[in-house]
């Protein structure tokens, strides 16, 4: 297995579990690998070529589907999958994170746009859902003490990169200007980090209705945030924020320091005792 891959399947596994992507040999017909899509319960087979990443893989066909995937659903997940394929792929760039992540939002919001038009069809009072994101809440007072009890994660170093991740309570949008504020002007070490890359999740109830806040910030670090995010999603993680700060070393890490800040924040969060059990 080639260095890309063993890299691209590290990175993978740690954010998304692990066997989401591994090698696997049938003893026949079958030498390649398996990609299962989070969420979903299909598993999809891949050729990877050996001059990958130069040379584009190949999804061959759907390995298997849970128990409760409605029929034909293997097959059209494997239909978008290469289709999503063809728009992510670069010669030259490894590109199997890119694939599950933005084949994961295609398919996320093939299943809003049913569920919205399920609702439209229903009572339009029930079951009232709403999701907003980078908005303030109108009825939080523009004024609010808090100040964050963090949970920290170990440090950890990688070719003189540092990484390190802190987990709090929050229940407003207001709480999570007021955190990182907190950490940016209460710890100098983390003003003069490269990257404070940050994610929250918020649940409450306003007029009776369920309302969800939730959204990511990249700090530079190129779509670190949504990563966080999806992390935080993963995990059923709410009224949570997750910042993590890195100091860069001046060596590039690749796709490799995605694994890296969703470990750490991973930590956090189980420290703090955010996560279901």
């Amino acid at each position: 297995m080639s260095e890309a891959i063993e890299d691209e399947t590290e990175v993978i596994n740690s954010i998304y579990g692990e066997s989401t992507l591994y090698k696997y040999s049938d003893g026949a017909a079958f030498d390649g690998h398996v990609l299962t899509i989070p969420s979903r319960e299909v598993a999809l087979r891949l050729f990877i070529p050996k001059q990958y990443p130069d040379v584009c893989i190949d999804i061959i066909a759907v390995e298997g589907v849970g128990s409760t995937v409605q029929k034909g659903y293997g097959n059209h997940v494997l239909i978008t999958a290469r289709d999503v394929l063809r728009k992510v792929f670069i010669p030259g760039q490894v590109c199997l994170f890119d694939l599950l992540q933005e084949l994961e939002q295609r398919l996320d919001q093939e299943t809003s746009a049913q569920e919205e038009e399920r609702l439209e069809n229903e009572d339009p009072e029930a079951g009232v859902h709403h999701e907003v994101e980078r908005t303030r809440e109108a009825d939080v007072p523009n004024e609010v003490t808090f100040v964050p009890e963090w949970t920290l994660s170990t440090t950890v170093t990688e070719k003189k990169s540092g990484f390190l991740a802190r987990a709090c309570v929050i229940k407003s949008t207001i709480e999570v200007e007021a955190a990182i504020t907190h950490i940016l002007t209460s710890d100098k070490r983390a003003s003069k980090a490269t990257h404070n890359i940050s994610a929250y999740r918020i649940r409450t109830v306003i007029n009776g209705n369920e309302v969800v806040y939730q959204d990511c910030d990249d700090d530079g670090e190129d779509a670190a945030g949504g990563r966080l995010l999806k992390l935080l999603q993963m995990m059923d993680v709410w009224n949570v924020l997750v910042v993590v700060s890195r100091w860069y070393g001046g060596v590039k890490l690749g796709p490799a320091r995605f694994g890296i800040i969703n470990a750490v924040a991973r930590q956090a969060v189980i420290a703090g005792g955010f996560a279901k059990d």
